[in-house]
């Protein structure tokens, strides 16, 4: 990675720790209120290498991968048939705004009730809540590929199977992307909902016991810490997808 690139987010990451040591310091928090950035550190490097967090994390990521996977794959295909028949258009599209209009919070519950406190449950409510912004994203881009190269397809006996392949995707490839970074980072917040609607293992569990039976903040600190290093990872992967496939900046 370019230095231009670094140093920018390496000062801003020095900026943040030395604005909440000062917040810290000026307030006079206590740490069960807001702990000092060096104890939250120390902890997420205890909480790792002690095997705290490791289980948690493997459950969480499990989960977040497998929403994600049928929540971007649904969100492929029923986008692609918005794009291309009104018909579907205006069955599917108020039941799609009213699912994204209610908060998953809400849903969750219902949802663990459903299909269980297990690994089933976290899936749904990660698929749901990865699968409108790329659905979204998918007509809007198999919509905006060019009507000229279509009909160039089409002039040369091109089968709906080559047309797909050869110039719809190419060409509705920024958009989805664009979906996709936004669906990777919802994945994790559908996972850790999840987990809070009923589970007994994962990074949303570990929060909720970190400040409740274990009253123990610098760890819930550091379960949030590697729950937002969790969605900049996978984020940026799609970002590298997007530069190797798409040449975006």
């Amino acid at each position: 990675m370019r230095r231009g690139v670094v140093l920018p987010v390496v000062a801003a990451f020095v900026v943040f720790v030395v604005v909440w040591k000062a917040v810290v310091v000026i307030a006079g928090y206590p740490p069960f209120i807001l702990p000092p950035p060096e104890s939250v550190f120390a902890r997420f490097v205890g909480a790792w290498t002690d095997g705290t967090i490791l289980p948690h994390f493997a459950t969480t990521l499990l989960e977040v991968f497998l929403g994600l996977a049928v929540g971007a794959g649904l969100g492929l295909v029923v986008g692609y048939a918005l794009a291309r028949s009104a018909l579907v258009e205006r069955i599917v599209s108020p039941y799609i705004v009213a699912a994204q209009a209610t908060p998953i919070l809400a849903l969750a519950p219902l949802i663990a009730l459903w299909f269980g406190p297990g690994l089933v449950s976290k899936v749904v409510i990660c698929s749901l809540i990865v699968f409108f912004p790329v659905a979204v994203a998918t007509m809007v881009g198999i919509r905006s590929v060019d009507a000229r190269l279509l009909e160039l397809g089409r002039a040369l006996r091109a089968t709906r199977r080559q047309v797909l392949l050869t110039l719809e995707i190419p060409a509705a490839l920024p958009s989805i992307l664009g979906g996709l970074r936004v669906g990777v980072t919802l994945a994790v917040v559908g996972a850790i909902v999840g987990e809070w609607a009923g589970a007994d293992k994962g990074l949303g569990v570990l929060v909720n016991l970190s400040r409740g039976s274990l009253f123990d903040i610098p760890l819930m600190f550091a379960t949030l810490l590697t729950i937002a290093l969790v969605g900049i990872a996978l984020y940026l992967v799609v970002v590298l997808a997007e530069r190797r496939f798409v040449g975006a900046r």
